[in-house]
């Protein structure tokens, strides 16, 4: 089902080189893969269908390119936005599962568990996640009212922000409302230190 307006249609990039590879991305910038690319297209032509009126994204490279091949498709321009980007890593990133497996079991287990606190060596928490995409919800909160808007994202972000909804699926709808509630209590925190 299509969204209503006032509603975010969070969507995950498609397949860039790194997942096909098995690498943890964090902030790494891999292109999209040629699955990938027919994957973005493929998006396009079902949000065609009641296009939104507006499209952001991450701007990192497998995001971007995403959201680029959505927008042109429906005949808008894709708005970049860092605050946007996946969870830093750290030196978790350019890593295989069983590399991060066999030097962080318990913090892979904290993962897992979507641990809002846990941070990867170098990286940033869900928790920290969260603080960031609320910067970007309060600079855009009016803007984001009474109209469809994708925004083209990671899998990092979007188990932040919706650790018992968001698996593996690659889209997920919601409305403005509930985004404000899920990051209410994290935005009036001080950004960690």
């Amino acid at each position: 089902m299509l969204p209503r307006l006032g509603e975010l249609v969070w969507t995950r990039h498609a397949e860039s080189t790194w997942n096909a590879l098995g690498r943890w991305q964090g902030q790494s910038d891999p292109g999209l893969t040629p699955t990938g690319l027919e994957q973005a297209a493929a998006l396009a032509v079902q949000l065609a269908a009641d296009p939104p009126a507006r499209v952001v994204t991450s701007d990192l490279r497998r995001a971007a390119q995403t959201a680029r091949i959505v927008a042109e498709h429906l005949g808008l321009e894709a708005e970049r936005d860092a605050r946007l980007r996946e969870r830093n890593l750290g030196v978790w990133t350019g890593l295989q599962h069983h590399q991060v497996a066999a030097r962080w079991p318990d913090e892979l287990e904290a993962v897992r568990a979507r641990d809002l606190h846990l941070r990867p060596p170098g990286g940033e928490s869900l928790l920290e996640v969260r603080v960031r995409v609320a910067d970007w919800l309060r600079e855009h909160q009016t803007s984001l009212r009474g109209r469809c808007t994708v925004v083209v994202t990671h899998g990092g972000l979007l188990r932040a922000l919706f650790p018992e909804r968001f698996a593996n699926t690659q889209t997920r709808v919601s409305s403005v409302d509930e985004l404000c509630h899920t990051v209410a209590v994290d935005a009036t925190r001080r950004r960690p230190a």
